[in-house]
């Protein structure tokens, strides 16, 4: 159909260039646009905090719902520099055998799985290494670093792998599809080393004592900041509280076998967390695809974790 441009008020359109504008209109213009900007989550944690490892199923969950409306920027905070200077006296943990218990309750507490056994058969003498490990990954992007720690921390909770050793954090770097010989060559270097010095510095100037710690703030500048493992919903106000306004929840719309597809592998207390599940319901899903042969059930000291069948 032939079809001849139209004029409404001082718009003119021309129908053969699709385009609707001001009668007058010369060409080109140029405008500036400001992104809305964006609140920004710095995580305080470390490799080895077991609280750290019980807030996993809330920190997917908050970058599910609400991952597009901030930023979230891990730190490394230098748990445990050597037992030579460390103590928590609050759980009465002055040597490394005394830190297989605390896990072990705090496992029991927060249904995300930890065996303390590490501590009394190949115990870690510090977490810089680790630590200094993640900023070596970082140096090959955020989202691989991210997957490292994840990767490092399910050896030292689950497989009781002494992460303090080079030989695993190379082999890490490897399942996550690192650069092994760049990671290598950045975990000796003095950049990764300076990197770590900087959270640490940073963490005391922001009087972080203790991990977990999530600091929110807000684009301009100001801050709010929380310790400690707290309900999901205490994080989503501290969002907003940091946004100055309310936040649009994406809610998650995947099933739970989409999820396990999604992630690969997770704990029955992560996939109940993301997707409002009960304890019950959770499992029962999640068993009825490992009898369909597309999970396999993991062996862990507490509860369950599953990993994604790919050849399902």
């Amino acid at each position: 159909m032939h079809m001849k441009a139209e004029e409404m008020g001082n718009v003119s359109c021309d129908l053969e260039t699709g385009l609707c504008s001001p009668q007058e209109d010369n060409g080109a213009e140029e405008i500036w646009i400001q992104e809305p900007p964006k609140v920004s989550v710095i995580y305080y944690t470390d490799p080895i905090c077991s609280a750290c490892w019980a807030l996993e199923p809330s920190i997917r969950k908050l970058q599910e719902e609400y991952g597009s409306q901030f930023k979230l920027e891990y730190r490394m905070g230098g748990l445990l520099p050597g037992w030579q200077a460390f103590s928590d006296a609050g759980n009465g943990i002055s040597k490394p055998s005394d830190v297989a218990g605390h896990w072990e309750e705090i496992a029991r507490h927060f249904n995300m799985s930890m065996d303390g056994d590490v501590w009394l058969e190949d115990p870690l003498d510090s977490s810089y290494p680790p630590s200094i490990a993640y900023k070596a990954a970082q140096l090959q992007g955020e989202k691989r670093a991210e997957a490292y720690l994840r990767r490092i921390r399910e050896m030292v909770f689950l497989e009781k792998t002494n992460i303090a050793k080079e030989e695993h954090l190379l082999a890490a770097a490897g399942e996550v599809g690192l650069d092994t010989g760049l990671f290598l060559a950045d975990f000796h270097s003095e950049a990764a080393r300076i990197a770590f010095d900087k959270d640490m510095e940073d963490g005391r100037s922001y009087n972080v004592r203790g991990f977990p710690t999530l600091i929110f703030v807000g684009p301009a500048g100001k801050g709010y900041a929380q310790s400690g493992i707290r309900p999901y919903e205490q994080y989503v106000q501290l969002l907003e509280k940091a946004a100055g306004h309310s936040l649009e929840r994406q809610p998650v719309e995947l099933g739970v076998e989409q999820t396990m597809q999604k992630y690969g592998f997770l704990g029955t207390e992560e996939v109940r967390v993301l997707l409002d599940l009960d304890q019950a319901g959770a499992l029962s899903q999640l068993a009825a695809l490992e009898a369909a042969g597309k999970l396999k059930r993991v062996p862990v000291k507490f509860g369950e974790f599953w990993r994604w069948n790919k050849v399902s």
